[in-house]
């Protein structure tokens, strides 16, 4: 988590020049009684490119802010930090519109589809409950002999399929070995896979699963 941030204002003063009462300005004069004039960071009397005289320097009651580097990244900060938290608050003003808009569109849904903006789906469990056919399985088959059953629950659906064929099927009950679904459509060969979800995930993208080969050691 980012530390808070906090800005801090600089507290800006007006350079105040002395005046006499009758509104002109008063110069600061050396021991001596003489006008002061302005001089550059070396020493050098500035010259009123105009004139082409020195310029008198003004007596202060109030000496005016400086501009610096230090002050103005120090306001440019502020704003770069500023727009963040805008930006912050957008992201999280939509996302509240998304979940509201969700929200009673299906029953029980409350946001279940809405992205989170974080890459995690909200609410959304992706099923990965998987098991093969430790024998193959004929049209009309109600009784899947399964290497394992984990995961698996009565009345959800599954995909069974194998290198020919594929179809959705409604789990009935399941036991230790083995998961009896509706009536199958078409026969399956040993190794055919049972799944609540086929679909693959490679690089952030969902796509077909694939089916493979498999293989067991028997002991007769």
């Amino acid at each position: 988590m980012a530390e808070p941030y906090v800005y801090v204002p600089f507290k800006w003063l007006n350079q105040i020049i002395e005046q006499d009462e009758l509104g002109n300005t008063i110069y600061e004069k050396d021991q001596n009684g003489n006008i002061v004039f302005w001089k550059d960071d070396l020493g050098n009397t500035i010259i009123d490119p105009i004139t082409k005289q020195p310029i008198p320097k003004p007596k202060l009651l109030q000496v005016g802010t400086k501009h610096s580097a230090e002050r103005e990244n120090h306001q440019e900060q502020g704003i770069a930090k500023s727009h963040e938290r805008l930006d912050q608050h957008d992201n999280d003003i939509l996302r509240l519109k998304i979940q509201q808009e969700l929200d009673g569109k299906a029953p029980g849904n409350s946001g279940t589809f809405a992205d989170t903006f974080d890459s995690e789906p909200n609410k959304l469990v992706r099923q990965t409950a998987c098991a093969v056919l430790t024998a193959p399985r004929s049209a009309g088959t109600t009784v899947l002999n399964v290497d394992n059953t984990d995961g698996f629950r009565p009345f959800t659906e599954v995909t069974i399929y194998d290198a020919t064929n594929h179809e959705d099927v409604l789990i009935t009950d399941v036991t230790e070995s083995t998961i009896t679904v509706q009536p199958l459509q078409h026969d399956y060969v040993k190794g055919a896979v049972i799944a609540r979800s086929n679909a693959a995930i490679a690089d952030g993208r969902i796509g077909a699963g694939s089916w493979g080969t498999y293989s067991m050691i028997e002991v007769v």
